[in-house]
């Protein structure tokens, strides 16, 4: 295993870090680009390197179904197969196994659960979830987890979260046999401060590389998300990574960073600029307004990305309207460009202890753009 996590600074409860990869080094707070099917939308991974990004997120579950684990082996492993030397972090599949499957049976020993592509039996376990991130030569691999839907009670929740607790166990054990380079444990829990609690002391007592924060921004109200994660660091190790799972809104990201996050992904960066919503630093551009036919100027003035340094608002406006597939690719490398230059941002400043300012500066630039209109 070739895995460490270095923390370099602290301002308040903000942090940051190094995560060696062994092949690669990766800097945090980091954001990564979600490519669940081994392929960031509209975006090749050379465009990745120029955005800046280190490290990508992919699925266990989709890469499962396809184009399944012999292919994914028999091409050379992940790294090899999507042609991406960097970092890459394989989510287990447990949050895709609950949200997309209809039919699934959750028991102590596993997920039973239909494919969403052909409906297919399948059965993962534990163990079987870190032997396939293992095969593919992910650099972090996440434990299996249930990941109850927010309007579940308190009582489903705490069933469920005992059932995650045990497949984080065994996860550990299989570890023994399939030595993925980096193993993630998942605080679950939903919204309740003291399941919150026992599921961080429960995952902090194992072996774990690193923590994700799991069940956030799946439909709970903001201050939930806001009160739940500062319980959570409380009892996670300080000189291990946290990683707050799924997380994509700017505001969102700049306050758990705040609160001592120091990993994220989302689909929002890429998923919103195929929708035509582009962030800038003053808010979002909806380049589908009439407004923007004729404008010449950038998405966002200063943005160093590909797109902002060579076409116009006026020019994207016309690619979304005419349905042109490369709308999909500038708009994509904008918004990536913006989230990883958002968490840079925030990295320098709490190396220069003036992470407060930071944070008053991106509130006060996007009060300025509603003010503008």
């Amino acid at each position: 295993m070739s895995f460490s996590f270095e923390l370099i600074a602290e301002d308040g409860a903000a942090r940051a870090g190094v995560i060696d990869l062994g092949h690669s080094r990766v800097e945090t707070p980091i954001f990564m680009p979600v490519g669940t099917n081994a392929s960031v939308k509209a975006i090749l991974p050379c465009m990745l390197k120029a955005v800046g990004a280190k490290i990508v997120l992919s699925n266990t579950y989709h890469l499962y179904l396809r184009p399944g684990i012999e292919t994914i082996e028999k091409l050379g492993g992940l790294h090899r197969f999507m042609g991406w030397k960097r970092g890459i972090l394989t989510d287990s599949g447990g949050f895709q196994v609950f949200s997309l499957s209809e039919l699934r049976d959750i028991n102590p020993k596993g997920v039973y659960f239909k494919s969403h592509i052909d409906g297919s039996n399948h059965f993962f376990t534990p163990e079987y979830v870190v032997e396939l991130q293992y095969r593919w030569g992910s650099d972090i691999a996440m434990v299996l987890d249930e990941c109850p839907p927010y309007t579940k009670d308190k009582a489903y929740v705490k069933k469920s979260l005992d059932i995650t607790i045990n497949w984080a166990k065994r996860s550990i054990k299989a570890r023994e046999s399939f030595p993925v380079n980096a193993l993630f444990g998942i605080v679950q829990g939903g919204v309740f401060d003291d399941l919150r609690k026992e599921a961080a002391i429960a995952m902090k007592d194992l072996d774990f590389d690193g923590f994700a924060i799991g069940g956030l921004s799946v439909g709970e109200p903001t201050e939930d998300m806001y009160r739940v994660v500062p319980i959570v660091n409380e009892f996670l190790p300080r000189h291990k990574p946290r990683y707050a799972m799924g997380i994509g809104r700017p505001e969102n990201i700049v306050e758990l960073i705040g609160m001592g996050v120091d990993m994220f992904d989302c689909v929002m960066p890429t998923r919103n600029a195929r929708n035509g919503t582009l962030f800038t630093r003053f808010g979002v551009v909806n380049i589908k307004r009439q407004q923007y036919r004729d404008d010449d100027r950038p998405i966002e003035e200063g943005c160093g990305c590909y797109t902002c340094r060579n076409f116009s608002r006026g020019y994207l406006r016309h690619l979304y309207k005419a349905k042109e597939l490369s709308f999909y690719t500038l708009a994509s490398i904008h918004n990536l460009y913006y989230y990883i230059n958002l968490v840079k941002s925030a990295r320098k400043a709490i190396l220069n202890g003036r992470f407060g300012s930071f944070k008053d500066e991106f509130y006060g630039l996007l009060k300025e753009g509603e003010a503008n209109g």
